[in-house]
């Protein structure tokens, strides 16, 4: 009796230990490409790095492509300088030739270059003049923009917002821009008043912009780690192909969803990643990202050595394939039978996932808080036939996407600020930041230029976004 309970304690222990031992190793082979690492933790991992991708190779040639429109310095049609070159002789019988005589040819070459760098002080002079009838001063108004004795104007404020926002360059970075150029000092704490006052500005335009989001059909959201004042924060990003909306917040769940005032009110579709806060928001519908599914079905093939994963992967490939051609065919929907044919194959491989991953006789371990600690492919089976609607989105809708990257594009650009000036010191600054790049954002996305976009912001008249939900 005593031999059979050691037997079972020792069996036990030894799956236990099995299992410990394809976590770690699971957890060993992670990668950019097999689960949602960004890129730079590859670099951690003394690993042969790989060239795999996603993607398929194509039958086109590296290179531009036949047809494509190429783009080259063209000669302008209003030059700002002419200058001309005569002969005063003859080259070949030195005839000297008359300031009268006419050209048969001008042959031109244009030179495009930069006008000098310098500041342009500009004096306002406000006169006081004597009345001669009642012998009362009166003073000249000056204009309502000059408020100091001596200010940067409004092309010196634009810049520097566009090298913080639209360029990223820190703070003592963009001093020595304007020192080196234009021999001026700014302090850092000008700089960040500069921010703060067009942060301001553009506050209601960022308001109309998520109005906008909200009655949008189809919204991308996601949110990524970022720091302010040393301290991990979650930046939260919503976005259509022509708006986008950034919102900086101490937590990354529901507190943080709700006080960016976007989801709460949204009516479309989501898109995102399957993180579960978006799933409390129930009066909406909802897609997922079915990149991040095929790097973890990627992983599964790598990893656990599992068959059915790479079956998974052409399925929702071919689903896609389906949808554009449906598309490109000039239909308005996937035909009813493909859709079934779909549902149907995706039935069969969850079925056979899920007999390929069984849980252990004694049932799965429990974690500390009580829920049971099923292995990552378990949890990824489950997920897959839970979400199966979200999943297949964009096989029933044309507008809903087959991935989330428009989200990780506008969420990128942010990485980058951080990489190049670092974490935010404050609350506020963050909020100014987010408040500045979703306007930019969003007029790039609609083919605005950006300078003349923050020109407008010094002006009385604000350059505004189409907010015709997209």
């Amino acid at each position: 009796m005593q031999l059979r309970q050691a037997l079972a304690e020792a069996q036990a222990a030894l799956l236990a230990a099995n299992l410990k031992i394809k976590e770690l190793t699971e957890r060993l082979n992670q990668n950019s490409r097999n689960s949602n690492w960004p890129s730079s933790r590859d670099n951690t991992r003394k690993k042969k790095r790989t060239t795999k991708s996603l993607r398929t190779k194509s039958n086109k040639k590296q290179g531009g492509q036949e047809g494509h429109q190429g783009h080259t310095l063209e000669f302008s049609d209003t030059p700002d300088v002419i200058e001309t070159y005569r002969p005063s002789t003859c080259q070949h019988c030195q005839a000297a030739f008359t300031d009268a005589q006419q050209a048969i040819a001008i042959n031109k070459r244009q030179v495009h270059d930069l006008p000098p760098m310098r500041l342009i002080v500009h004096e306002h002079q406000s006169e006081c003049l004597l009345c001669s009838e009642c012998g009362q001063e009166s003073q000249g108004e000056f204009p309502e923009q000059v408020t100091n004795p001596v200010q940067y104007g409004a092309g010196v404020q634009q810049l520097a917002v566009y090298l913080k926002t639209e360029q990223f360059i820190p703070y003592n970075r963009s001093r020595r821009f304007f020192a080196d150029l234009f021999g001026i000092n700014i302090s850092p704490g000008t700089l960040q008043n500069i921010i703060k006052r067009v942060a301001s500005q553009l506050r209601p335009v960022s308001n109309r912009i998520k109005e906008a989001l909200i009655a949008a059909a189809v919204v991308h959201f996601d949110e990524t780690g970022f720091y302010i004042g040393g301290e991990r924060h979650w930046l939260h990003t919503a976005g259509t192909p022509f708006l986008t909306s950034y919102y900086p917040h101490k937590r990354r769940g529901r507190i943080a969803t709700d006080e960016m005032d976007i989801l709460p009110h949204f009516r479309g579709t989501a898109i995102h990643d399957h993180w579960q806060t978006y799933y409390l928001y129930e009066q909406c519908t909802h897609g997922a990202c079915n990149v991040h599914h095929l790097r973890e079905l990627t992983a599964v093939v790598e990893n656990a050595e599992q068959s059915w994963a790479e079956r998974f992967k052409w399925l929702l490939l071919s689903g896609k394939r389906v949808v554009e051609d449906a598309y490109l065919s000039g239909k308005s929907a996937v035909p009813s039978a493909k859709i079934a044919q779909v549902e149907r194959i995706y039935t069969q491989l969850i079925q056979v996932a899920l007999r390929a991953n069984p849980p252990p006789p004694e049932g799965w371990p429990k974690s500390k808080n009580g829920r049971s600690k099923k292995t990552k492919v378990r949890n990824l089976v489950e997920r897959l036939d839970k979400r199966r609607r979200e999943v297949l989105a964009y096989l029933y809708d044309f507008n809903v996407p087959f991935d989330n990257n428009l989200a990780e594009r506008d969420i990128r650009m942010m990485k980058v600020q951080q990489k190049i000036s670092g974490c935010f010191r404050s609350q506020s600054g963050a909020e100014d930041f987010c408040t500045i790049r979703g306007y930019i954002s969003t007029m790039r996305k609609q083919g605005i230029s950006i300078w003349s976009a923050l020109g407008s912001v010094f002006s009385d008249d604000i350059l505004m976004p189409n907010l015709i939900p997209v």
